[in-house]
Order: structure tokens, then C-alpha cells, then sequence
């Protein structure tokens, strides 16, 4: 079964929240998480509103969820610093993405910290202080999206918006033992993002589990007139596949601390227990092409983001930062291209390496540094710990992040799963094996289709929707308007006809979820007598289903009385 994240107030009373928030926030004192904290009577105002809104009838998916945005990301009446004070601009609309959360009934507590303009994965690079691990203070946060993430797993916020362009919406949640979601790029809009590297930034998502996160991505998802490259989920978007899942072999995992090596394997243990089919893959190419992020020309987008204002010498910037974006200035126009075509080459390789996978299985990040030991070493750890995630965005793949089996030490340690383009909801779905949820539901437009016949699990034709990626999202019975007719077909199949109410008796069937395209394949190929008519099931809904011609029906069996296919063939 599907979960459908269709259901209003993930939460009973959005004021309570807020004021459960704010004691949070005071006990935890952890003033390094925010840049700009609203006023608790603002914030209480704004759930009152959302409050109303429910009272009139409205139906707001995510009501009274607070929501904790990154400092890279516009919110009007709010300075955007990206964690430079002298940076700062005032923006007179909200970032797209934010918009929509709260349009669906979320309501934001404020701007949080973060690594300087979207630089680093540590958390520790800001004036505004190092965000200190959720759990034990004296190790990172992860980074850049680092006060999101705390205000999560702190229990302050449900909603963590922060960005990714290395991995910053990804190994905050692996650090911090919460869930991140990074969907393919330009799903959710970047309207409102200061850019890092323009075409490699995601807007992503933290949560506490993963039906929150997803929630909060179906809500923010879609294109959008005000960024160009906002995206649309394709009409062949996949909604379903088996559970074979792709791991690096043992050659693509030295940069592994010994810690986090055995807890992979705890981890990819607990996979194979909950259903999944787990085999070795080699990925040296994904990771070559994740050192052109900073160390080929690529990084000449960050300079054109903000490398100009930082080339001024601000009092505010990180000495880091501005360093790796001050060198960005110098590759060539050539060394450039050459990367795009590496890149595009790279691309055709892991779309062959995946080749028949659900989705590929990595530890997120490589160890679990001391504030100090970056604070000594502000380059060498940071570098490693993108190892496994710089690719992702480079090759236009799509990830989400989970804990996995905690370290000996009972440090979090996180695993996530990568898939390519639009196949947001596999990783969905072998995430929620990890997670012990029951897998939500991430694409709003997948069509509902009734099958009454061959195209039951464990029938001859039902390979064909296992083909067309469909999604089982359970077992239905039409009105008792229909009656179903044995057909003199090869493979043999069922008839189902609608004769009108009380003609007939309700007929068992199952309901899957398939892509337009997929659909529409069907209705292409199918051969005479079936067709593709509305269908009225038993509990109120009409859904596009198989049935048959009236002609076809009459020449056949009556076996109405049996209530259904599989209840029929099991009385030969």
C-alpha cells in the first residue's frame, strides 16, 4: 500500500506548536542556529491564521508545521545575509518553494545559520558562530545548510529548507540522525536561492521522518515562470520498481572512517532483511566526476554567484570561503566545456552502471569530525566528507538521505539512496525500508488504474505493469453495477461490463498508480475486445479501468456470481 500525505494537521493545534517551539528554544539556548528568530507573538499570530483557515473549511497538508528556512533563501520583510552580514539584501517577495509551504498551512519561525554563502559541509563557517552538533556539541553539524537541520533534530522546527549543491541538504541529516531530502534538480523551484553554483543547486528539505519530508517536497514541487530552470515531473515518471539496489564495491569506500565502514555494513544487513535484493556495483566513475565540483572548472560558478562582492574585500567574510571562491576566478572558458563533456560522458556511465537497479545505496558522508579538528584543518576534512555526495547533483541524480545503523559508539551514521533523474519516488520507497515507514506517496499526477483480470499480481499480463513502473495502491470492488464475463481470449481474461445499479454485484479488483505516458502505452496496445473505460468502485470513487465490449461479455461466461477473477480461476 501507498501512503497518500493528503490528510490536513499533521499536527492538532498549530498555536500549541508554536509554543511548545519557543520553550524548545529557550531550553535547548543554542542562539547559533538562527540569524533571524521572528518574535513568538508574530509567529503565534501567523497560526492563528492558519487556525482560521481550517476553521473555514480549508485543506492545508501541512498545518501548523513550522518551518526553519535557510539564510540563502528569500523570505520578504526578512534580510537575506547568506551568513555574511555585509552581504545582506531585503527582498520584497518569498522564494517560491517557501510560498508554498506555507500556502499549504506551514508557518516559519525564521532564518537560520549556515556556511557561508553555501560553502562547506561542516557548519562551522559563519560569523554567527559554529552550529554545534544537535546531539554532542563539541562535534559539526554538517553543512552549508547546517541551522536548518539543528532546528530539526533539536524538535524546534518540523520543516528544515535548506539547499544543496555538494551535499548540504544531505550530510547535515546524516550528522544529525534526521532525514534529508534532495529531489532531482528543478523540481522544487530555486526562485528566491542566491546561488552557489546556479545550475547544481537544489532547494531541500529536513524532517524528523520521512513522511514529513516528502509532504513538505510534494507541496514545494513544480515548475515555476520565475526560475528557468525550474522543472515539471515527466508523463513517464516511474512510480514503482522491485527493491534491487546497487552498493559500491569495497575499492569505492576507502575514504570511509573504520566507524562508519562497519556501520555501513550493520546498515546494508538491515536492507536485506527488510526485502531488498543488494548486489556490488563499481562507481569510480560517479566519483572522479564529483572532484570537478571544486577541483575542475566548474567552480567558476560560485564566482559568478558572488565572487565579485567578495572580491572586495568584506570585513564580514569567511577567510575559507573567500578563499575557494577568490581562486574560482581563473579556469578557462575551455577547461569549462571540458568538464561539461566529461560530465555528459559520465552520465551515459552511471545510467549503464544502474541499469536494472531501484536506486543506488551510499553512506552519505565519510566520518564525524570535532568542531576543533576543523578549526585546525579547515580544508582536508570538509573536502573528504563530499565524497560520496559531490556527484549527485553534477550528473542531474536525485538523493535522499536517512539514518542507518547508529556507529559502535552510538554516533548517527547516514546512509542515502541515489537514483537518476525523476525516479524521486524509487528512493522514496527504498528509503522507507530503512526508515520502517509506509512509503508516501511523492507524485501529485500518477493516474488510478482498476484491474480486474490478467493484470492481477500474479497473473500472466501483470508484468506489463511492473514494465510501465506502476505502483500497487490496493485491493478495490466496484458497485454492484458490473458484471464480469469469462472471454474466449489467449491468455485467458475477464470481462468486466457495466449493466446499471443493482444489475450487477461488486467486483474485486486491485488499484495501481501508473504515469500518463504509462497509460497511455496501455490504451495504445490494447488489443480487442478490452478497453479503457471509467469504472465505479464500492467506495464512492470513478477510476479509469479495464472492461470489455458488450458483444465480447455476451459471448462469454457469466461468472458474475463469483465475485471475481482470481475467486473464479480458483474453482477450476
Amino acid at each position: 500500500m501507498t501512503a497518500l500525505l493528503d490528510e490536513p494537521a499533521l499536527h492538532p493545534s498549530p498555536v500549541d506548536r508554536v509554543r511548545a517551539a519557543y520553550r524548545r528554544i529557550a531550553e535547548v539556548d543554542r542562539p547559533e542556529v538562527w540569524i533571524a528568530l521572528r518574535p513568538e507573538a508574530e509567529v503565534r499570530a501567523d497560526a492563528e491564521a492558519v487556525q482560521a483557515r481550517l476553521a473555514a473549511g480549508e485543506v492545508l497538508p501541512l498545518a501548523g508545521l513550522l518551518v526553519a528556512v535557510k539564510d540563502n533563501i528569500d523570505v520578504a520583510g526578512v534580510p537575506t545575509t547568506a551568513a555574511c552580514p555585509d552581504f545582506a539584501r531585503h527582498p520584497a517577495e518569498t522564494a517560491a518553494a517557501v510560498e508554498r509551504l506555507t500556502a499549504a498551512g506551514a508557518v516559519l519561525l525564521g532564518k537560520t545559520n549556515l556556511d557561508q554563502f553555501a560553502t562547506g559541509l561542516v557548519g562551522t563557517r559563519s560569523p554567527y558562530g559554529a552550529v554545534r552538533n544537535a546531539h554532542h556539541p563539541e562535534l559539526v553539524s554538517g553543512g552549508s545548510s547546517s541551522g536548518s537541520a539543528v532546528a530539526v533534530a533539536l524538535g524546534i522546527a518540523d520543516i528544515g529548507v535548506g539547499t544543496d549543491t555538494a551535499g548540504s541538504g544531505r550530510v547535515p541529516a546524516a550528522l544529525n540522525g534526521i532525514v534529508g531530502v534532495k529531489a532531482t534538480l528543478g523540481i522544487v523551484p530555486a526562485h528566491g536561492v542566491l546561488p552557489a553554483c546556479a545550475d547544481y543547486d537544489a532547494v531541500t528539505v529536513f524532517a524528523a521522518g520521512l513522511p514529513p519530508a516528502v509532504a513538505a517536497i510534494r507541496v514545494m514541487a513544480g515548475p515555476e515562470p520565475r526560475d528557468p530552470r525550474s522543472r515539471s515531473w515527466p508523463a513517464d515518471v516511474p512510480l514503482a520498481a522491485a527493491p534491487r539496489v546497487a552498493v559500491p564495491v569495497e575499492a569505492n569506500l576507502t575514504a570511509l572512517s573504520p566507524e562508519y565502514r562497519a556501520a555501513f555494513e550493520r546498515t546494508l544487513e538491515l536492507l536485506r532483511e527488510r526485502g531488498a535484493e543488494l548486489a556490488e556495483v563499481d562507481i569510480a566513475p560517479l566519483l572522479d566526476a564529483a572532484r570537478l565540483l571544486y577541483d575542475g572548472a566548474l567552480v567558476a560558478e560560485r564566482y559568478a554567484a558572488v565572487g565579485a562582492f567578495l572580491a572586495t574585500d568584506p570585513p564580514g567574510a569567511d577567510p575559507t570561503v573567500a578563499a575557494i571562491i577568490g581562486a574560482a576566478a581563473t579556469p578557462s572558458a575551455a577547461a569549462f566545456a571540458a568538464d561539461l563533456d566529461t560530465l555528459a560522458r559520465t552520465k551515459a556511465q552511471a545510467a549503464a552502471v544502474l541499469d536494472g537497479f531501484a536506486g543506488l545505496l551510499l553512506p552519505t558522508t565519510t566520518e564525524h569530525p570535532a568542531i576543533a579538528e576543523i578549526q585546525a584543518d579547515p580544508h582536508t576534512v570538509n573536502r573528504r566528507m563530499g565524497t560520496f555526495t559531490n556527484f549527485c547533483n553534477l550528473l542531474d541524480m536525485a538523493s535522499i538521505a536517512v539514518p542507518g545503523v547508529p556507529t559502535a559508539a552510538g554516533l548517527p551514521f547516514g546512509v542515502m539512496v541515489v537514483v537518476p533523474a525523476f525516479a524521486d519516488q524509487l528512493a522514496v520507497d527504498i528509503a522507507a525500508l530503512l526508515t520502517g515507514d509506509e512509503p508516501p506517496l511523492l507524485i501529485p499526477d500518477a493516474v488510478p488504474l482498476a484491474v480486474f483480470g490478467a493484470h492481477l499480481r500474479g497473473q500472466p499480463l501483470h508484468h506489463q505493469l511492473t514494465a510501465a513502473h506502476a505502483r500497487f495502491a490496493g485491493e478495490i470492488a466496484t458497485t454492484d453495477a458490473y458484471r464480469l464475463a469469462a472471454l474466449d481470449t489467449m491468455p485467458p481474461k475477464p470481462g468486466l461490463v457495466r449493466h446499471g445499479p443493482g444489475l450487477g454485484a461488486p467486483i474485486a479488483g486491485e488499484l495501481f498508480l501508473i504515469s500518463r505516458a504509462g497509460l497511455g502505452a496501455f490504451l495504445a496496445a490494447l488489443p480487442a475486445p478490452m478497453a479503457l473505460t471509467s469504472v465505479d468502485l464500492a467506495d464512492g470513487r470513478s477510476v479509469v479501468g479495464f472492461g470489455c465490449g458488450y458483444d465480447a461479455a455476451v459471448a462469454g461466461t457469466d461468472i458474475t456470481e463469483h465475485g471475481g477473477w482470481k475467486a473464479y480461476l480458483a474453482t477450476r
